[in-house]
């Protein structure tokens, strides 16, 4: 039998050249103690806090495979909720960095994400429509309320009321209670989207953006109708909620409320509009913390700011208003001026200034800093943070840029990529500029200005790049200085490709004007300076009858391979130019090549997603291999080998064996086309460049791969996805209409289900032994050893039920009741007997109460009908209800003792615990200045 090839792992080491991804929202963060001073922003699929003031990364939380599609910032400021494309959302502790909570529910990526005033609730909308509310102090979910049509854009909590406000791409604002998990209300008064919405004046107010230039604006007003103590409660009414009074108005009679049921908890009328300068869809719409400032931004680089009214200023304006009316009145003699004088809604909501940003802002965040400048951070298309400042106090408030966090990555996508000789700077270029990196501390060390890069190689020497540009044009930049040395005027058309001649004396470009044209370095004087620099001389020109797509050098320097636009390579002798070969064979044009280090191979990538490897000697085909699901944009051999990684429009990177024709790995990480990656020429580093503006460093390891177990590991991967995929079992009893259970099946809940089996069939085993060796003790007449089992004994020699509830306690929060969904039925008579002998030792009542009743929800026809089960279903009734009476006495009693405490400790140090001191020191400020005017006055 031979031998076996060994192949080494690469495995992803670093992402870099990213500030922020445009995919989901920017927030600001407290950390350390500071708000407004770092702000949180999607990086694929990671989130970076980057600090504002130096533009350093402060912090990252690192997610798995899926991009970050949502952020929430919680109330108290220690969590970050972050929604993924997967529809999981994990809940991150900004002081340790790491994920303490995940969800799972959604079957879609998570668009909206919103935390209640209290920080305790987080309800989630997604693109599959549906809504779920989840408790983040239990780590479960509540409840999914199903009703819109399309993508879920908004969410809201009510502070005051147990509501919760929605908005959908189905033109509709719901408004759900969530009290009894139902919708209430639906608002239709819109003719497109509903992008966005927020509530001010104290949730009395609701703003909503759609697809033209209004902001449409609804005044709330909360209802509950008044009940006569000594009425039968037949006969009142069926709709009245549990909501207290927050504004009567003369038209909420009981007569009106019969006739219209769904105006019983809140009843919304339109006030009118609010225009924007911006003729697009609104994008964002949002309020900064206080309520006091409204933002919103469309598809353009305008982000328009607007003040609103506090009730104190809004009655001062009214005062004035009235003054004048009756001045006026007595010039006139009119009576009774006062019932006419109102505030426009453009009086209450003031436009403060337009905010322009160098791009177009994919989203925002606003603070109120304690100076009482308004913070804004917007979130642009082209890969920056940008920040502004806005002076409240000036007459005529003026943004002011604070700073901008560029420097970590390009403002489009890198086009090219290249690893100098010594495998420690890389070389990247795009659009607007070409950046040096350090490989190992991944800094940006060199930014320098050029036109549309689209290939680039290092001259050898380490000490000067070349740029081939769409204009045609060659650049030639020193590292040293960071200066553009040369511009040529290279071809009529797009330089598509360069490649150093194996020599290093010179290079070789191909373009879209139909020449391959070789060139040669030469020093030449500068007439600035007395030393002699490099230069470009063009040598040779090579005619062919198409564009030229790629070209290649054979490691010896005798062949040179070009691809051209009618699909074929054709291969030259370097020093006649003569032809020699002809490689036909693609249905699209080849994009990409490379030779082998020793010439007899040569790869090429097409268009068509196939990957061909051809013999240099005949020219024939070797093998043709179904490489990607899109174009292959690029393709290396690994030095000294046959190797070779292709780079692919549908996000991936894979490596290939040419002898045995093999695929050996695949790279997944970017979540958008690759445009291009770079071999070192040591083989140990791999990186890559994407639609989604990061780079990607890949390191070869000690670790080897074998071919069989990569087969086993995907095929595990697409089962474990295909079990996501599947219909989620369905509760028996259970209506589907606007409420379901929040979680959802996946290959995590199934494990946790075949566990709880595992424990319940060894308890079921042990049981049997004991019961089997007690008969053989009575039989023998004296005591017998009995066999360890070896799972217990490493629990430290636990009884078997107690082995079976700690297998039950490590089921996660969020998993329980998806994994009791899946469990047989079979195996719920003896959790039940297990749960009564738990209960009745007084272990995890919460956590088995909430099992137990799960259970006889799912299986309660089951559970009734079987005679068996009648007694233990008794016991549990008896000690479920004396030890949960039990459980309330102790929260009482430590209720009492907690707040007999507070009120010691306010009385002894006048300190206010659990409440907010600001109106207090409102009070006081307000005391000061009037003593103040009034001493001025005497004076």
């Amino acid at each position: 039998m031979g031998l076996t090839r060994q192949y080494l792992r690469y495995e992803p080491t670093a992402l870099f050249g990213l500030v922020a991804s445009a995919r989901a929202g920017v927030a600001f963060v407290a950390l350390r103690g500071e708000r407004g001073r770092y702000v949180a922003v999607p990086a694929c699929e990671h989130v970076f806090v980057w600090g504002t003031r130096k533009g350093e990364k402060a912090l990252i939380l690192k997610g798995l495979k899926q991009q970050v599609s949502c952020l929430c910032p919680s109330p108290d400021g220690l969590h970050l909720a972050v929604g993924y494309e997967d529809g999981a959302i994990c809940v991150f502790n900004l002081l340790s960095g790491e994920s303490t909570i995940t969800f799972n529910g959604h079957r879609a990526a998570v668009t909206a994400l919103q935390y209640d005033h209290l920080g305790g609730r987080l309800v989630s909308g997604s693109k599959d429509t549906e809504v779920i509310v989840w408790d983040v102090i239990n780590e479960s979910g509540l409840y999914r309320l199903r009703g819109h049509k399309d993508v879920i854009t908004q969410v809201l909590f009510l502070k005051e009321k147990n509501l919760l406000v929605t908005c959908a791409k189905d033109t509709l604002v719901k408004w759900w209670d969530l009290d009894t998990q139902h919708c209430f209300k639906t608002l239709v008064g819109h003719r497109a989207e509903v992008w966005g919405m927020t509530l001010l004046s104290r949730e009395k107010r609701l703003i909503t953006g759609s697809a033209d230039s209004e902001l449409r604006v609804w005044d709330l007003t909360y209802i509950q109708e008044v009940k006569d103590p000594d009425e039968p409660e037949s006969k009142k009414s069926k709709g009245s909620s549990l909501l207290g009074v927050e504004e009567n108005t003369e038209e909420d009679d009981t007569l009106e409320l019969d006739e219209h049921p769904e105006e019983r908890i809140v009843k919304c009328s339109k006030v009118g509009s609010i225009m924007r300068e911006g003729r697009d869809r609104v994008v964002t719409l949002g309020t900064d913390r206080m309520g006091k400032f409204l933002a919103c931004h469309g598809t353009d680089a305008v982000l328009e700011v607007f003040s609103i009214l506090s009730e104190e200023e809004i009655q001062k304006k009214l005062e004035k208003k009235r003054k004048k009316a009756r001045k006026k009145a007595k010039q006139n003699s009119e009576e009774e001026p006062e019932r006419s004088v109102e505030l426009s809604l453009q009086e209450e909501i003031q436009r403060v200034t337009n905010v322009k940003a160098s791009s177009k802002i994919k989203s925002f965040d606003l603070i109120l800093s304690p100076k009482g400048e308004l913070k804004m951070v917007l979130l642009l298309q082209n890969n920056v943070i940008e920040l502004y400042n806005l002076d409240l106090s000036a007459k005529v408030p003026q943004a002011v840029p604070v700073s901008r966090i560029t420097i970590g990555g390009h403002r489009s996508d890198v086009r090219t990529l290249a690893f100098s000789s010594d495998n420690i700077a890389i070389l990247s270029a795009a659009a607007e500029s070409v950046k040096i990196w350090n490989r190992s501390t991944l800094q940006c060390i060199r930014t320098m200005e050029c036109e549309y890069a689209l290939c680039s190689l290092f001259v050898p020497g380490d000490r000067q790049v070349i740029i081939g540009t769409k204009t045609g044009k060659l650049q030639l930049y020193d590292l040293a200085s960071g200066s553009l040395m040369e511009t040529l005027d290279a071809h009529n058309g797009a330089v598509w490709s360069i490649a150093l001649s194996p020599d290093q004396h010179g290079f070789v470009t191909g373009g879209a004007d139909k020449c391959v044209k070789f060139w040669e370095f030469e020093l030449v004087k500068d007439e600035s300076s007395v030393q002699k620099r490099l230069s470009m001389k063009h040598v040779r020109v090579l005619q062919l009858d198409e564009d030229v797509l790629c070209v290649r050098y054979s490691p010896n320097q005798k062949l040179l391979a070009v691809s051209l636009l009618d699909c074929t390579v054709e291969v030259f002798y370097v020093d006649t130019l003569k032809f020699f070969l002809s490689l036909y064979g693609h249905k699209l044009p080849v994009l990409c090549m490379d030779i082998c280090y020793d010439g007899t191979l040569i790869a090429t990538g097409s268009a068509d997603r196939n990957v061909k490897i051809w013999g240099l000697d005949f020219g024939d085909c070797h093998r043709s291999l179904f490489a990607h699901d899109d174009s292959v944009m690029y393709l290396q051999f690994v030095p000294k080998s046959h190797l070779f990684f292709t780079a692919g429009k549908d996000s991936k990177i894979k490596q290939w064996d040419a002898d045995k024709f093999e695929h050996i790995q695949t790279l997944e990480g970017h979540h958008q086309e690759i445009w291009c990656l770079a071999v070192s020429p040591s083989g140990d580093y791999v990186v890559s460049a994407s639609h989604d503006k990061s780079l990607r460093l890949w390191e070869r390891t000690r670790e080897p791969l074998i071919l069989e177990e990569e087969r086993e590991m995907q095929q595990e991967a697409e089962y474990e996805e295909s079990v996501a995929k599947e219909e989620q079992p369905v509760v028996a009893g259970e209506r589907q209409g606007e409420t379901g259970l929040a979680g959802k099946k996946t290959i995590e809940t199934i494990k946790a289900a075949e566990r709880i089996m595992e424990a319940i069939e060894l308890y079921r085993e042990e049981t049997a032994k004991l019961k089997e060796h007690n008969a053989i003790c009575k039989a023998a007449g004296k005591e017998v050893p009995f066999p360890v089992n070896r799972i217990l004994h490493a629990y430290g020699n636990i009884t078997p039920s107690a082995y079976v509830l700690e297998v039950f306690k490590k089921v996660k929060s969020s998993e329980l009741e998806e994994s009791l969904l899946v469990l047989p039925f079979s195996y719920v008579p003896d959790l039940l007997r297990l749960f009564n002998e738990y209960i009745q030792q007084g272990s995890d009542i919460e956590l088995l109460c909430r099992a137990l009743l799960f259970l006889l929800k799912i299986h309660f026809g089951q559970i009734t009908s079987n005679q068996m089960l009648v007694t233990v279903i008794e016991n549990l009734k008896k000690t479920t209800i004396s030890r949960i009476s039990e459980a309330r006495d102790v929260l009482g009693f430590n209720m009492a003792g907690l707040q007999f405490l507070k009120r010691e400790i306010e009385a002894k140090d006048e300190v206010t615990f659990f409440g907010d001191a600001t109106e207090r020191f409102e009070e006081k400020r307000r005391k000061r200045k009037k003593k103040e005017e009034m001493v001025l006055a005497v004076v």
